[in-house]
Formats: structure tokens, C-alpha cells, sequence
């Protein structure tokens, strides 16, 4: 029979060690995924190449899909991010409220500069954050980020499809997105939605590539990478288009 005095000192014992030992596994495995923010870190340098920021975002994706992502005190670090910021990317989102950009690629704080509009196109407001982000802190990477089921891209291929009619300003989205879904239906695909959202990234994807008089140049020289992904509202999962 339990000696119960015996039994709580013995766990009362072991209890900390117990914990310090998982502390440091976890310090050791966080260290292996990127940065680790702490009170007096400095902010690691972002010239790590498109490829690299890419994998390290995907790395994230395959971490939070799994539901198995970084755990991080987010009060540390925050001194050395005010003086400076070096995201490893720039991402264009949807603003659907479903995606979480910095939570899919599981990042801390800084790691990411986002710009979002509904339907995730490229206007020219959003154009200049990015000129901004690849000229003045360096990112190696864009991305363009879809998702399944989105909203503004259903919304226009019903205007399209059905003449329906929208109101306000929403007309304005619906021809930002048009072009993916004219070009998507050409190929008559069985699920025009989900083609149209992919070549609604894909189209963003080539305006960034091209856009003058920054973001080409950089792209020519390797200095900047563009890339487009489709996040699944479902699995958390991104597939790369």
C-alpha cells in the first residue's frame, strides 16, 4: 500500500527536474526552427535568399498544420524590435478573417511584413508597401497568399457567371479580380472557384514579378523572390502554386 508522505516527497523531487529537463529539450528544439526573442536579443539578419525564407515559412506551415507550432513568450524580445524590423517576407493576404498569416507559418513577431486586401490582388497602395519592404528592409521574399473558399473571388464569379449585382465600393474588388476568373474559365474547369483563386494568385504573383521601377530589377538580380501559395481553411495546410 501507498505511502502517501513518501509518494508526494518523491514527486515533489522529481517535479523539477522533470521540468528542467523538458525546458531544455524545448529551448533546443525551438533553437533549431529559427529565432528564439529574448529580453536583450538582437534581430538576426533577414539575408538568408528567397529559397531560404520560403522553406523556412513552409517549415512553419508543416509545424502549425500538425498543430504542433513554436511555443514563444511574446513579451520577450519586443525591446530590440523597436529600433528595427527583419522580416524574412512580405506577404499579400486576403483579409478574410480565417487566415492568419503569421499564426499558418507559425513566426514570431517581426518575422513577417503583411499587406492584406480582400481578394488578395495587387493595387497600387498595396504595390508601394512592398516596394517599401524589398527597398528599405531588405525581405528576400514575397508572398502571395489565396485560400480556399475565399469570399471576394466567389463574389466575382457570380457577377460574372449570374449579373449579379453588388453594392458600395464592392464593385471595385470584383474588377481587380475579374482577369483570374476570365482567364480560369477558358479552361473550363470543373470547380471554377478553387481554379479561379489559384490564378487569381498567380496573376498577383506576375505583377509583383514585373512591377516597375523597384520589384523587377530585384527580382532579375535575385535580390527578391516572388511566390504564390493556396491556404486550405480545413487541414491549415499551404500548397504552393
Amino acid at each position: 500500500m501507498c505511502d502517501c508522505a513518501k509518494c508526494l516527497s518523491a514527486s515533489a523531487l522529481v517535479t523539477p527536474r522533470r521540468r528542467l529537463l523538458l525546458g531544455a529539450a524545448t529551448l533546443a528544439a525551438f533553437g533549431a526552427t529559427g529565432w528564439l526573442p529574448t529580453a536583450n536579443a538582437e534581430v538576426p539578419s533577414n539575408d538568408i535568399g528567397g529559397e531560404e525564407a520560403l522553406k523556412r515559412l513552409m517549415a512553419g506551415n508543416a509545424r502549425y498544420a500538425a498543430n504542433k507550432p513554436n511555443m514563444r513568450d511574446f513579451s520577450a524580445g519586443r525591446a530590440a524590435l523597436v529600433k528595427t524590423q527583419k522580416p524574412i517576407a512580405a506577404i499579400l493576404s486576403c483579409s478574410d478573417s480565417r487566415v492568419a498569416p503569421e499564426l499558418a507559418f507559425d513566426q514570431n513577431p517581426g518575422d513577417v511584413f503583411l499587406v492584406r486586401v480582400a481578394g488578395n490582388f495587387v493595387n497600387d497602395d498595396g504595390l508601394a508597401s512592398f516596394e517599401y519592404a524589398a527597398k528599405f528592409l531588405n525581405v528576400p521574399l514575397i508572398l502571395v497568399l489565396g485560400h480556399n473558399n475565399c469570399g471576394a473571388v466567389d463574389a466575382t464569379v457570380k457577377v460574372l457567371k449570374e449579373q449579379a449585382e453588388l453594392p458600395g465600393h464592392l464593385p471595385e474588388l470584383v474588377n481587380a479580380i475579374k482577369p483570374a476568373v476570365e482567364r480560369a474559365s477558358k479552361g473550363e474547369p470543373k470547380n471554377l472557384l478553387a481554379a479561379a483563386i489559384a490564378e487569381n494568385v498567380r496573376l498577383a504573383v506576375q505583377r509583383l514579378q514585373t512591377a516597375q521601377p523597384i520589384l523587377r530589377g530585384m527580382v532579375e538580380q535575385k535580390k527578391l523572390m516572388v511566390a504564390g501559395g493556396v491556404y486550405d481553411l480545413a487541414s491549415g495546410k499551404v500548397k504552393l502554386v
